[in-house]
């Protein structure tokens, strides 16, 4: 992979990667998990809420460790290699998901496993 794009991509990386840190917290339940305040629908939608928020923790969590992941590829010079079969990612999928780890064929096996 040529410098020019691997700087290109660096930029993107970084740029999610402090758009993720930078993110306000989504609005916390007002009253703490368990609790009996209202009636069974503002419980029902308190932990609704409550679940909501904490996948959405996680599923940030997942990005922001992989967009990591993918700096130290960098840094190592593997960047830009699937970690499955060792083949150059291709440059649609890294412009799609620039964290990725492998390319679309070994995607599509995971998928189907």
């Amino acid at each position: 992979m040529e410098l020019s794009e691997l700087s290109k991509y660096r930029e993107i990386l970084e740029k999610k990667r402090d758009e993720l840190l930078a993110a306000t917290p989504l609005r916390q339940p007002t009253t703490e998990p368990g609790s009996k305040s209202g009636d069974w629908i503002d419980q029902s939608s308190q932990e609704s809420d409550l679940h909501v928020h904490l996948a959405l923790k996680q599923t940030d969590t997942k990005v922001l460790r992989a967009i990591e992941e993918a700096i130290h590829r960098m840094d190592l010079g593997t960047y830009g290699v699937c970690m499955d079969c060792e083949e150059e990612i291709k440059p649609a999928r890294l412009e799609a998901v620039p964290w990725t780890r492998v390319c679309i064929n070994c995607k599509e096996k995971q998928s189907k496993a």
